[in-house]
């Protein structure tokens, strides 16, 4: 912990107007991160309201060597902000929307549901991911994949502009015109790894109904499931953005009676174009087999988190994943016998695959750092891990399952569907290898000391 003066605690307060530090009521509770597994224990904590004191902040732990992490709602923290001065960024909290530009500016606290609202009254809608509780900034910087990802592309490919302190606690311009460099590393590229983003410019787009849900069938069928997500996956327009899954419900009373703690194959998919389009595309489902559960329907797209069901409240949990190369029979087998096993799977929630391709791919290849976007399909691993036990059997049961799908996987992974470990240890195959050389040179020229060390974790080198 750090052995800051009282002094030194002071002078900090004077600067950002709400600081925290162990000991004050709301410190525990500041410091807990979304996945409950996290366990930090930062020197200080802040909260600042404006970009300047973010830049106060920065400045203040260059001056006492700390180093520098933040969150904006705890999602997908890396390294633990272990004697760190925290930043939260919860009250930088605003949005504006230019319904004529249809572009909205976000500033670094904003959850997508804020962003979403604002947007909906001019029928408008950002490229949001499946929780409306997600940061949008944070999201936004690990790529950012959600049920607009096949029509749109990803939500760091509409980025203009992103307004950040960088690590001797200056605020900067970074766009296309005004370094162009950090701009290029912000998409995707790993977080606050580089600078910390304050605020970002994005394009919206005119989605307001969308025709999305889900299907659910029994354990039993979902080999035939996956397999005729295969075939129909293969003739899908760009206005479908899909996925097939293993689901394991709780055993809760909050769920029907008939899949209270069953396991299910389950399809799901947003379409955003005529809904009549998007029932015709659902309805070679229902002529193919019966679902037990059909939950899809035309719906405003302000209620389209109903398609995943995304939990409301932090959770312990461990996540893992990569891009798969295929869904051939082989590589289904290996799925179900790893999230169905004979004695119940450990605390697996779910295991989900979903289509890109589509807008996703047609980005050309070096326009930004998030990589791996020509792979066909990424695999999403979520477990609930309660105890010390669940977590280890977790950890080792996803390393087990992807280790049994290298035949048929990039050994490239997505940021935003990994646990802060696995991020950290498999940080190499975030990125294309020209890429991760790429973003080592920016690292070396914005943060040559490493301030904001509790990123995606890439190291820096000289350029060249």
């Amino acid at each position: 912990m750090s052995a800051l003066s009282p002094e030194a605690i002071q002078e900090l307060q004077k600067r950002v107007q709400n600081v925290a530090v162990p000991g004050d009521a709301p410190f525990d509770a500041l410091r807990t991160a979304w996945n409950l597994c996290v366990q930090q224990r930062p020197a200080f904590i802040a909260l600042p309201s404006t970009s300047e004191e973010v830049a106060e902040c920065v400045r203040f732990a260059r001056q006492h060597g700390l180093g520098v992490a933040v969150q904006a709602t705890g999602h997908g923290v890396g390294r633990p902000a272990d004697d760190a001065l925290l930043i939260l960024t919860r009250n930088l909290n605003g949005v504006t929307v230019d319904a004529t530009a249809q572009t909205a500016h976000i500033e670094a606290g904003v959850r997508w549901g804020s962003v979403l609202k604002a947007a909906q009254q001019h029928r408008l809608a950002p490229l949001l991911g499946s929780s409306m509780g997600v940061g949008a900034v944070g999201y936004t910087l690990g790529g950012g994949m959600g049920w607009l990802a096949r029509k749109y592309g990803l939500a760091c490919d509409h980025v203009l502009r992103f307004e950040a302190v960088n690590a001797q606690g200056e605020i900067v311009t970074a766009s296309a015109d005004e370094h162009a460099d950090l701009f290029w590393a912000l998409r995707g590229g790993g977080g606050a790894n580089y600078a910390l983003v304050t605020a970002m410019d994005i394009r919206l787009f005119p989605v307001t109904e969308v025709y999305g849900g889900s299907l659910l069938y029994p354990a039993e069928m979902a080999k035939a499931v996956f397999q005729q997500f295969r075939e129909w996956a293969a003739t899908l327009p760009d206005e479908m953005t899909a996925s097939v899954l293993i689901m394991h419900y709780p055993d809760s009373l909050e769920l029907p009676d008939m899949v209270r703690g069953r396991a299910c194959a389950v399809v799901r998919g947003c379409f955003t174009g005529e809904p009549s389009e998007g029932q015709a595309l659902i309805d070679e489902w229902r002529s193919w087999q019966t679902p037990e559960f059909d939950l899809f329907g035309a719906m405003p797209f302000m209620g389209a988190a109903a398609i995943s069901h995304d939990p409301p409240g932090p959770l312990a949990g461990h996540s893992n994943g990569g891009f798969l190369t295929d869904l051939s029979d082989e590589t289904i087998d290996i799925i179900l016998a790893h999230s169905l096993p004979q004695d119940g799977p450990p605390p697996l929630v779910k295991a989900e695959v979903h289509l890109q391709g589509g807008a996703i791919a047609r980005v050309p290849r070096d326009a930004m750092a998030v990589s791996h976007r020509d792979q066909p399909l990424l695999l999403s691993l979520i477990y609930s891990t309660p105890t010390d036990d669940t977590y280890e059997a977790a950890v080792q049961h996803s390393a087990d399952f992807l280790t049994a799908l290298s035949p048929h996987s990039s050994g490239a992974a997505y940021a935003n569907f990994l646990s802060g470990e696995e991020q950290i240890a498999r940080v190499n195959g975030l990125f294309e290898p020209e890429k991760y050389a790429r973003l080592q040179a920016v690292k070396a020229a914005y943060d040559p000391d490493n301030v904001f060390r509790y990123g995606f974790g890439v190291p820096g080198q000289p350029a060249g």
